[in-house]
This record gives C-alpha cells, structure tokens and sequence, in this order.
C-alpha cells in the first residue's frame, strides 16, 4: 500500500466518528465551532432542533443564519469547507438576516473541527494527482464554467465582458473605467508598437484583444478553450469590423507554433495547474520573439496552498490552482525569461467581486429566468466566498513583465504614464470606449 493510501485511510478514521454521534452532540460540536470562528459577530444561529445560540460580541447589527435538518448540521460539522455552500445550495441553511456574504465574513478557520482538518489533509494528499491538466482534461475543466450562457455574464459584468480583475484608480470609479483602466496599465506595459503581433492566451470574450488592436494597433491572436467565448469574441471582432486585425481561435496555448513581439495572459494562468508552470512558461519563451514583452496577470497568494478551496474547485473553477509568487517566479527564470517588473495589486479583486456580487443580485429575476433558484444560490456564495478571500485571506493580483532580452524595457518606470496618456488619446477617439467616464 502507497504511503498516500495509507494517509487517506487514517484521515478518513479520524473523520469518520463525526457521523456515528447524536443529533444533540453534533449540535455541540457546531456550537464549540462558532464560538471559536465568530470573533466580530453576532452570529446567530438556529439549529434544527429549534436551540437558539449567538456567538462572537454583542452588537446592534446581528447576522442570523438556520439549519432546516439535522443531517445538514452534521455535514457542515464534518467538513465545513464544502458543505457550508453546498447546504445553502440547497436550502438547508438558510440565511434569516443579512447575507451569505456576512455570514462568510464573520467565520474563519480557528474553529476546524478535526473532521474538517482531517479532509483537509486528504484533499493536501490527493491534490498532487490532479495538477497536471492533460489538454483534453483542460479544455473540460473551461467549458464547465465559460460555456455557461452568455447571457449570465452580461448580467453583471461591464460592458466589455471582462471577467477579471479591474484596476481601479481611485476608489469611486466605475467598474466600466476600472476594467478599461486594466486594460489601458497592460497595454502599456506591454510596450506595443503599430503593427506589432500579439498572442492573447486565454482571451475570454474578446476585449483584451480587441482593445490592443484599437487603441494600441496591434495584430492580435486571442486563443482560449471556451467555445462560448470564441463565438462572442469573433462576433464582437466582426460588428466591430476589426477581422483584419483580430482573429480567435480555439487553441491550446501548447500547440501554438508562431512568433510574436508581445504576449499577454490576463486570468488564465489559475487554470493551468501547478505541474504544468514549467511547459507554460518555456512554452511562452519559446513562442516570444528576441526583443518581445510578455505580461502575465493572475491571481496570487502570500504562501504556497497546494489544497484550495473544495466549493470552487467541485462547483465553479475544476483544476484551478492560486499560486504563491514564490512559486511563479522560479519557472520563469528557469525558462529563460528575464523578470522586469512585478507589481501587486492588494485589494483590486476585492472591490470588483463586490460590484459583481451587487449587480448579479440587482438582476435575481433574470438569472433565475436562465436557471433554476439552486444555481442562483451557488453562484452567490461563490462571488461571495471569492470577495470574504481576497479582503481577508492574504489573496492578491500579480502583474509580471517579462522579457528574453535586458534591454526590452526601459530602465525606469516613466514610460508608464506617458504610455497611458497616449492610449488614452487613442481612446478618446474610439466609439467603445470614449464614452467611458473616469
């Protein structure tokens, strides 16, 4: 027997005692948990045997959640990770005042019970497998979440469809100029010159490719997996008759073969997995020409986690993988590209999550007029849980610029500004974005 198999049998002993107690014992076992998690609270709690309890210090303002069974109480005691969300999910805990969003915020990990440590372990232990994402596995893991309906996303994203962090320059600007503000900080690291070619990995709906091919006027190739979003980019790419300049494909990044002066990958690197860095990165040095730029934007972490968050990875993101800096930087030395800038964005996701949770929750009609109530509920918790992470669990965005050659960037950062005020110009006189109020 492995050593891994042996680990998964001790792990699920120690988990397992959690579902031969009584219905009163677990209730305890909840209750010794939100004493320890809640420490801003109130949380109030009623339990399935109609026990009224609140934990964490008393204030005017107090968030009140329900369990409808005991069996529900059981699995969030034995593995609180997943079942939190999937019993709300489900109806069977309820929130009866504030939001799931409150309620995440006010619960963290102090009160694992040892049920939920022990499947935390296991899923540590078994997570190893499942980082290296064949291209079939990949484009699986893509199509669960991007060729859901476009017309979700267009609920509540910005008009330009961007589905990743905004770059928001000053706190009460909008989404719609935060987003274009993301683009506008890229592509002027990117350093792009009329005529340049550009490869998008991962393109998404199109805009990133789209606004370097406008404001920046490049030739740009947007490859992603997603079926749905090869459709709407091509079909953005046409109305805005910009063919010419900007084609999509459905392509693995592994199997592009040309050259290109730039390249950049906006949200994509958190599905490639952690085994796949090194063919990732020596893939893009392989693919940037002598004096090219590479941009990379991705979700980080403070410290390696190899086992994330078991919601997200069963429910909305299968494969995903946050990486440490720590981790990124070591492939992309080995693969021969030159670090020129690394630049963290603290809080920036946290901000655009809230703006997402607020509009998908503005439009509960029309998402429920696209699926059923249960799926509303799940994509509710998931921006939820995605926000309580990134203003609290040390979650960031990091933008690398990299390059093969010492000399591709200037010595300072002074070209920033002056790059940005003239793709600002550019704007100005483009219909998609001129319209756009800082």
């Amino acid at each position: 027997m492995t050593p891994s198999r042996i680990l998964c049998g001790v792990m699920r002993h120690l988990a397992f005692p959690l579902d031969r107690l009584p219905e009163q014992a677990v209730e305890r076992v909840l209750s010794n948990s939100f004493t320890r998690s809640v420490a801003r609270g109130p949380l109030r709690v009623t339990f399935a045997s109609g026990r009224v309890r609140v934990f964490g210090p008393r204030a005017k303002e107090e968030t009140a959640i329900r369990f409808t069974d005991p069996q529900a109480e059981r699995a969030v005691a034995l593995d609180p990770a997943l079942k939190l969300g999937e019993m709300y999910i489900e109806g069977r805990l309820t929130v009866e005042q504030g939001s799931i969003y409150d309620v995440l915020s006010l619960v963290n990990r102090k009160g694992a019970t040892w049920s939920a440590i022990a499947l935390h372990v296991l899923r540590l232990a078994s997570s190893y497998g499942r980082q290296r994402l064949s291209l079939e596995t990949s484009q699986q893991n893509v199509a669960h979440h991007y060729d859901l309906d476009e017309r979700l996303f267009r609920l509540f994203l910005d008009n330009d469809m961007q589905y990743s962090c905004a770059y928001f320059e000053h706190p009460e600007q909008s989404l719609e100029a935060a987003q274009l503000a993301k683009k506008r900080h890229l592509a002027a690291k990117l350093l792009i010159e009329p005529g340049h070619k550009v490869l998008d990995i991962g393109s998404g709906w199109g805009g990133m490719a789209l606004y370097l091919a406008e404001a920046a006027s490049a030739q740009v190739t947007g490859i992603t997996l997603s079926e749905e979003q090869l459709r709407v980019a091509s079909k953005r790419a046409a109305e805005r008759g910009l063919t010419d300049r900007v084609r999509f494909e459905l392509r693995d990044y592994r199997k592009v073969t040309e050259s290109y002066d730039r390249i950049v990958s906006v949200g994509m690197f958190e599905h490639v997995g952690f085994q796949n860095f090194d063919t990732f990165f020596t893939t893009a040095a392989r693919l940037l020409k002598p004096k090219g730029i590479f941009v990379l934007h991705s979700i980080g972490r403070t410290k390696p986690r190899r086992a994330g968050s078991p919601f997200l990875e069963k429910y909305i993101f299968p494969g995903s993988y946050m990486p440490a800096l720590s981790e990124v930087l070591p492939f992309a030395e080995r693969a021969g590209l030159l670090i020129k800038d690394v630049e963290v964005l603290p809080i920036h996701y946290a901000t655009t999550l809230r703006e997402w949770r607020r509009r998908f929750l503005l439009r509960k009609e029309d998402v429920l007029a696209l699926y059923d109530p249960a799926f509303l509920r799940m994509w509710e918790f998931y921006l939820a849980a995605a926000e309580v992470g990134f203003r609290r669990d040390r979650m960031f965005v990091f933008q690398i610029q990299l390059a093969r050659h010492q000399h591709a960037v200037p010595y300072t950062r002074d070209y920033l500004a002056e790059r940005k005020a003239a793709l600002r110009q550019a704007e100005a006189k483009l219909a998609a974005y001129a319209t756009i109020d800082d």
